[in-house]
């Protein structure tokens, strides 16, 4: 077949489509490999021309390598992402309760885009991830792009929010709601829109993924509230629930060290207690929730603030009341 004037100016992108897709730093190219590849997208050349082209590449790329002596070949030795960093990213998508199965295959189909054929391999490894029993909504990225839209426009939305009860059916709270957005924040894997609602006058947190039918307005975003720190709020949300804030003091038992960075953070400030104990200071919001993780610890947990600590019993015994032996 004959080339086109096209196909050979062309010719040394394909050489380096060919070095991405077929070869990393432990598998190479031989200079017949590449020539038969060439050969694949209608193009004919000479060792002459494809080496000369090789080196023209290598001025633009210094990663790629030759190998000589009796298995010379040819190498892209670096990627814009380590195969390590690759393996991060597609547990990271694997993982997730955000994304639906045909999500998840189309996202990491891209990313094995960055890995040579090799690499892409290892990308295929099945991580195990304990079965979920939420169903993703397929919409969530449509309602993500949207509001990155309205951020960076710094403009209102309007949208549906819904909930589900006992039927198991979305249940509105309202026809619409229109907010002014300012942050949006991924915990304990959701993520949840930080925004401005005129209707409690207020900063509250909205769940993404109960988020439905969400328009970008053309009305600017109402500013933040005067004197309100964003850090400090986002720091203080226990649970992305909203609530009063609340100032708790308590006392754990040394063995919950790493829990307790795991939830407050490696900032939070250990003040010791006895050899056994230490205190921390911390800001809550939902005391239900707060309670809740609290309780994992039984004994070992104490809290110290009197008026949260006769919350925290009421809080017990009102599960007693519910699950305590009647005999």
């Amino acid at each position: 077949m004959s080339d086109s004037p096209e196909l050979l100016r062309l010719r040394i992108m394909y050489i380096y489509r060919i070095l991405c897709e077929k070869t990393d730093a432990d598998h190479g190219i031989t200079m017949n490999g590449i020539i038969e590849q060439l050969a694949d997208f209608g193009i004919s050349a000479e060792r002459k021309a494809v080496g000369a082209d090789i080196e023209a590449l290598r001025l633009m790329d210094s990663s790629i390598v030759s190998r000589t002596g009796r298995y010379a070949d040819y190498r892209l030795t670096k990627r814009e992402f380590g195969l390590a960093e690759l393996k991060l990213l597609a547990d990271a998508v694997n993982s997730s309760r955000m994304l639906t199965a045909e999500q998840k295959e189309t996202i990491l189909t891209k990313l094995r885009g960055f890995a040579g054929e090799h690499q892409a391999k290892e990308l295929r490894r099945q991580l195990r991830i304990p079965k979920k029993q939420n169903t993703p909504d397929s919409e969530v990225f449509g309602t993500i792009d949207i509001i990155y839209k309205a951020l960076a426009e710094k403009k209102q939305i309007r949208f549906k929010y819904f909930s589900y009860e006992m039927d198991k059916k979305k249940h509105y709270r309202d026809s619409e709601r229109v907010c002014s957005p300012y942050e949006l924040v991924w915990n304990d894997e959701f993520y949840y829109l930080v925004a401005y609602y005129p209707n409690r006058g207020k900063v509250v947190n909205f769940r993404v993924d109960r988020m439905e039918d969400v328009r970008l307005m053309s009305e600017p975003c109402v500013p933040l509230p005067k004197g309100f720190d964003m850090e400090q709020y986002l720091g203080s949300i226990f649970s992305m629930f909203g609530g009063e804030e609340t100032s708790v003091r308590l006392r754990f038992h040394s063995s919950l060290a790493g829990p307790v960075i795991d939830r407050f953070g490696r900032d939070i400030s250990f003040i010791p207690d006895d050899a056994e104990h230490f205190h921390i200071n911390v800001t809550v919001r939902s005391q239900s929730t707060f309670f809740g993780w609290l309780t994992q610890f039984g004994a070992k947990a104490e809290i110290l603030t009197p008026e949260v600590r006769k919350a925290y019993a009421d809080f017990l015994r009102s599960i007693l009341a519910v699950n305590g032996d009647e005999g």
